[in-house]
């Protein structure tokens, strides 16, 4: 009998770190090679990380929700045999790693990816949480495992959820329903002020007040606060998403000097266009939204106006303007994990289908929690598309490495005056904020005034 401790692995992104989200076994299981053990979630993604090794899970060194710098234990494995695993991934009982020449075990497969099949673990009854009990109670309905993923990241009870697929499974369809409304009786009643006015967290000894990780910022473990501390505030640690998030706006917004500009659109045209599209047999099976003109207009826009599509570069000679003749359209997507900006590559080479298709793929890869950090970078210019929340307009934060970023307002049926007359249109506002290094008023003028023509008109996209 041996015992492998198997470390965290950086999982091909050049992580220093990552969340323990949730583990998928506990001390005692079963687990055979490529069972799942965890789900950590990096600057960038939700990975899981199947089990290197088969035998018996002996003990969880990591607590979920902390975070643990790439390369520290956080779980044992005791077996009868050793087993074949990858060399990114394990450490022997005497602390030494895995011999990469030992990699030949056949279904041995790099840390996070694994493979195609799944191997069933037996696993003895154990002591359960209150979560792993809401979860047990799941087990039950019938749902696809991404769906299962969706319906934890909405914080969704798939026992609660009616289904409505053809065997009786719950569908995307069903946990997003649920979801929106779940949110929108929780807003019915507003919360009262607790009775006290300051909650204070206290820092582990081990982790001082003011001290940052290596490599990071300062971390805090919650602890339970004292009985006359409770329901006033909230300390939230910053990491993951958040921290990359935060990290590359203040980068941006110290670095780029910041212009706005925005003007108001009559969008009926284009609500007719999206009308017709949807009832076009060729779009029956994609989702087509308002977002799908603004995007060909964006792409139409850039052509006419280069300079919104390129990038500052501070080199060795000195500064220089990258001017980028191709589109990796950015669209940022608020998730259960926090902001993401995915692009899709290329995007001045699609037609309206495709085009479509594109944008659908990368919605519901967002809410799933499966973005790759290959889909978040290269972008040269980004959406942000607010009207989901109901805002007419905004000044977005331009995303590092572009120099402009535009905003799609809610669109509304506003009194609009047509050649004289006041009648109701459907009113948007298009915004957009560039890097003022790059391109002048004139010519961030002249591109949101060509996006809200192509709003107005989209005709104009056949020219």
């Amino acid at each position: 009998m041996s015992t492998q401790t198997f470390v965290l692995p950086d999982v091909g992104e050049g992580l220093t770190e990552a969340e323990i989200v949730q583990w998928r076994v506990a001390p005692g299981d079963t687990v055979a090679v490529n069972d799942v053990l965890v789900e950590i979630e990096t600057a960038k993604s939700l990975v899981e990380l199947p089990s290197p090794f088969a035998g018996t899970v002996g003990e969880l060194l990591v607590a979920e929700g902390a975070t643990v710098d790439v390369g520290a234990p956080i779980i044992t494995i005791a077996s009868g045999t050793d087993v074949a695993a990858p060399a990114v991934v394990g450490q022997s009982e005497h602390g030494g790693p895995s011999d990469p020449s030992s990699d030949k075990g056949e279904g041995a497969v790099l840390v996070g990816y694994g493979t195609g099949g799944h191997v069933q673990s037996r696993r003895r009854p154990v002591q359960r949480t209150e979560k792993a009990q809401r979860v047990a109670a799941s087990v039950g309905v019938v749902a696809k495992p991404p769906i299962r993923k969706l319906a934890r990241d909405l914080g969704v009870d798939l026992a609660t959820v009616t289904p409505s697929g053809p065997a009786g499974e719950v569908t995307r369809e069903d946990v997003v329903n649920h979801a929106s409304q779940a949110s929108v009786f929780r807003n019915i009643q507003t919360p009262e002020w607790g009775d006290v006015r300051e909650e204070t967290i206290p820092v582990p000894a081990a982790a001082p007040a003011g001290s940052a990780r290596p490599g990071g910022a300062a971390t805090v473990s919650p602890s339970t606060p004292a009985p006359d501390a409770a329901g006033r505030e909230e300390t939230i640690a910053v990491k993951g998403v958040r921290k990359a998030t935060s990290s590359a706006m203040v980068q941006s917004a110290y670095s780029a000097p910041h212009v706005s500009v925005w003007t108001d659109v009559d969008a009926t045209r284009t609500m007719e266009l999206v009308k017709r599209l949807k009832a076009s047999p060729d779009f029956a099976d994609i989702k087509v939204s308002p977002l799908l003109i603004m995007a060909r207009a964006v792409i139409w826009a850039a052509r006419r106006t280069p300079m919104v599509n390129a990038a500052w570069v501070d080199a060795d000679g000195g500064a220089e303007i990258r001017v980028r003749r191709y589109v990796n359209l950015g669209i940022a997507a608020a998730t259960p994990r926090g902001l993401l900006v995915p692009n899709i590559k290329d995007a001045q080479d699609l037609s309206m289908r495709e085009l479509a298709r594109a944008l659908e793929k990368l919605t519901v890869t967002a809410r799933e929690g499966k973005t790759t950090p290959a889909d978040q970078q290269g972008g040269t210019i980004t959406i942000t598309n607010i009207g989901v929340f109901g805002m007419d307009a905004g000044t977005p934060i331009i995303n590092p490495g572009e120099s402009g970023i535009v905003a799609l307002g809610t669109i509304r049926q506003k009194p609009w005056v047509v050649d004289g007359e006041v009648r109701p249109r459907f009113v948007t506002t298009v915004a957009g904020s560039f890097d003022h290094r790059v391109i002048d008023g004139d010519g961030m003028s002249r591109f949101i005034a060509d996006v809200a023509s192509i709003l107005e008109e989209p005709a104009l996209l056949l020219d």
